[in-house]
């Protein structure tokens, strides 16, 4: 091989070495940061895999997804519970959905509560569990015939606009939020959840040639308003009582909203990001996230950056950058397309390093907290050689989800320890349950030898466990095997609201 050649070998693995972001730097390890993943049910696109499974196989392969998504030091699910109308619980207010029982209105066969089942499993890995709705679709198509004689076209005609071949709830509608409303605090009330989350649909997105028929609602309602104002006010209305309602019943419980990843264009408003894009939150979907971080009417936002980091009409780099500028008083989130690996027209998408490159440059704001993933199946035994990058750099150690925002407070109370108990497979702990504070998890952290317990230093998570709302006891065991019982520990609490307690240093029993 000539001296020329071997150079312009030299060169490309360089460039190749710069290009896909792995020059030697020094990785960053975030103690607090949010890393969710969406688990879509609707027409079964991560779970259940089919309508007709057996209640055994959707529970072996959700927790599949659980156990995948803890082993990569992920901390939240984002679980799609109602997507048309329908329900993943026993409700009141909508039938069981088809996508989980094959058949809408018919209930799980041998019945299980889906949702206090999925929580409770999610809850014992550590996650968050974020109950993600989609208020207004009301359909995925126009087949009537596949749906529950209780399902609300029929009970509520009245309520519903047919676009796009699909029926929606008329947002504009009192009766209708009213309703909706209700939807959220049934689920708020009954079951153990960490989030409500709405994602990006709102008004529907706008197809060239259809109008969505709402006007004798603006006649009717409009009040001197324009069209477009009218309808973002419709869903201002309707995000304000959301967050009313939650926080009535249990203030911990956050709201997120995951909207479509462009506010405006800056063609349209010079406080507009520099984008292209051919629909934006505030001009088609008549969604205005600033005004709801103004107002603190969420909790947190997670725009949908499902773009490459360089894409020419809607960069990647560009909105978070925009994003971050622009947040206000609630917790910034980044949403990232996994769907995308390998499989998109950007041919961006087939460099390996895309999604790793996008949490190093999310992480490179202060005011970002963290990413979350759509969806779940695209690392279920797919794109390893990705995965295998998370779990050796950015997501090498767990971290601890944000507190909620507006909330933040000391925790009073720090872990007391009644017994330690080390036998040849376990170090088992029993604690006092607090006095004063409600407590979701205890971590334990562990410090090498030569090295302190710092609470601030990811690497030295151990674990996180989940305590019971119900428990009179503290118990949890650490597998020897996991534990040097030289090294230094620590216990934490983190209560409700995501807020840790001072630590407690512990001295384990030398063996005899």
């Amino acid at each position: 091989m000539t001296k020329n050649k071997v150079l312009l070998l030299l060169f490309i693995l360089l460039l190749s070495i710069i290009t896909n972001g792995i020059a030697q730097k020094k990785d960053h390890y975030p103690k607090n940061e949010f890393r969710g993943v969406w688990i879509a049910t609707v027409v079964n696109i991560d779970w259940p895999k089919k309508s007709n499974d057996s209640v055994a196989k959707q529970k072996a392969d959700y927790l599949q997804i659980l156990d995948t998504y803890q082993k990569l030091n992920y901390n939240a699910v984002i679980v799609q519970i109602r997507s048309v109308g329908d329900a993943f619980y026993p409700s009141e207010l909508a039938p069981w959905s088809r996508f989980l029982t094959g058949k809408e209105g018919k209930a799980p066969t041998p019945y299980y509560d889906a949702l206090e089942w999925m929580i409770e499993e999610a809850h014992k890995r550590g996650f968050e569990f974020h109950a993600w709705l989609n208020p207004y679709r009301a359909t995925f198509d126009l087949n009537k015939a596949q749906l529950s004689p209780n399902h609300d076209i029929f009970k509520y005609p009245q309520w519903m606009i047919t676009y796009g071949g699909k029926m929606y709830y008329n947002p504009a509608l009192p009766e209708v939020q009213n309703h909706l409303v209700k939807v959220v605090e049934e689920v708020v009330m009954k079951y153990d959840i960490d989030a409500i989350h709405f994602d990006d649909y709102f008004y529907p997105y706008k197809i060239k040639g259809e109008e969505f028929n709402d006007a004798d609602s603006f006649k009717k309602y409009g009040n001197g308003m324009n069209l477009e104002d009218w309808r973002r006010n419709n869903v201002t209305t309707f995000v304000k009582s959301i967050h009313s309602a939650i926080k009535n019943h249990k203030p911990w419980v956050q709201f997120g909203i995951s909207p479509f990843g462009v506010w405006r264009n800056k063609s349209m408003d010079p406080k507009g990001s520099d984008t292209q894009s051919g629909q934006t939150n505030y001009d088609d979907l008549y969604a205005d996230p600033i005004l709801w971080m103004q107002n603190k009417w969420i909790d947190y936002l997670l725009p949908q950056l499902y773009w490459s980091i360089d894409h020419k009409t809607a960069s990647y780099a560009k909105l978070l950058k925009w994003w971050s500028e622009n947040t206000n008083g609630v917790n910034l989130y980044m949403g990232n397309s996994t769907y995308k690996i390998k499989g998109d027209s950007d041919k961006k998408w087939n460099n390996i390093h895309e999604i790793p490159n996008q949490i190093d440059l999310t992480r490179s704001y202060a005011n970002v907290q963290g990413n979350a993933f759509y969806s779940a199946k695209w690392f279920i035994n797919t794109h390893q050689n990705v995965t295998q990058l998370l779990q050796n750099h950015q997501y090498k150690y767990p971290a601890i989800p944000l507190p909620v925002p507006n909330s933040k407070h000391i925790v009073i109370d720090t872990p007391v320890v009644n017994k330690i108990e080390i036998d040849s497979t376990n170090c088992t702990f029993t604690l006092q349950i607090p006095l004063n504070t409600k407590i979701r998890y205890v971590v334990v952290y562990g410090a090498k030898r030569d090295s302190k317990i710092d609470l601030q230093e990811a690497s030295q998570i151990m674990k996180k466990y989940f305590v019971d709302p119900k428990a009179t006891i503290i118990n949890f065991s650490i597998p020897l095997s996991d534990v040097d019982k030289n090294k230094a520990f620590a216990l934490t609490f983190i209560d409700f609201y995501g807020n840790e307690s001072k630590e407690t240093i512990i001295d384990l029993p030398k063996e005899d």
